[in-house]
């Protein structure tokens, strides 16, 4: 689990992805005094009943964030959070078959209208506060992917991979790894099966490639409740989860406030 780390801004605790501050790809959690307001780099953030909040640095976000905080009756002042470079991985792979690389026309629109659906759902900024109670692992398995890493198919660099990615057998039981909200469960060309939940305040965690779906969209979930179960569906070489977080638009880093992963 990631280290705990205080963050004095006005009463403001927060969570950082390490110890000595921010980086890319990671979601940041805390608490304010209720009635504080807070934005990010200009852009309003929801505080809960009880201060609890969330934001998230994506991959490629620069050296600096501007946290803007207004404390109830108060004024407002601003922090300057350093947000820390990550090196990612890049693996390059020649001699694809193109069909492999580039699906065809129908395919591309398919996709694309996935991927306006799955925008939408992503986009949620619900009331739910299920974020702040921590998250527990979605899967037994093994490791086989990390966020962050990118490929290079044929010498065209391909968007970066912006899940976790735990290998199991066919079969094997997917648990929701914090309470919240059915969103989307349905079928894509890349993910396959795949079940989307809110977790509030724009935090959403997506999980693919499933062999089975075990939910409805609407359906109210507790983190740990069996949702599905680790398939090969879709575009994948072998039966794993893809494990995404986001928030909102902005994909993060799901490994460092996830338990380790057992096999």
């Amino acid at each position: 689990m990631p280290r705990r780390s205080l963050l004095a801004l006005a009463g403001l605790a927060a969570l950082p992805a390490h110890a000595n501050g921010y980086e890319q790809g990671a979601l940041v959690v805390g608490r304010v005094a209720p009635g504080t307001r807070l934005a990010l780099d200009g852009r309003p953030l929801r505080v809960g009943p009880g201060g609890e909040y969330a934001f998230g640095l994506g991959r490629d976000h620069g050296p600096e964030a501007v946290l803007t905080v207004t404390p109830p009756g108060g004024t407002p002042r601003q922090e300057r959070l350093a947000v820390a470079k990550r090196q990612w991985p890049v693996q390059s792979i020649t001699g694809l078959p193109p069909a492999q690389v580039t699906p065809d026309p129908e395919a591309l629109r398919r996709i694309a209208a996935e991927r306006e659906r799955l925008a939408a759902v992503r986009g949620t900024d619900s009331a739910l506060t299920h974020f702040a109670e921590g998250f527990v692992l979605p899967a037994h398995g093994r490791v086989s992917g990390v966020f962050g890493s990118q490929r290079i198919l044929n010498g065209e660099p391909r968007q970066p991979h912006f899940g976790f990615d735990i290998a199991a057998p066919t079969g094997t039981p997917i648990q929701a790894a914090c309470g919240g909200t059915v969103t989307l469960a349905a079928e894509f060309f890349f993910f396959g099966r795949l079940i989307v939940l809110d977790h509030g305040h724009g935090v959403n965690t997506l999980y693919a490639h499933c062999s089975a779906v075990e939910v409805t969209e609407g359906q109210k979930v507790a983190a740990g409740q069996r949702i599905g179960a680790i398939g090969a569906t879709g575009r994948v070489t072998g039966p794993h989860l893809h494990f995404g977080l986001s928030w909102l638009q902005t994909w993060l880093d799901a490994q460092p406030v996830l338990p380790p992963v057992t096999g």
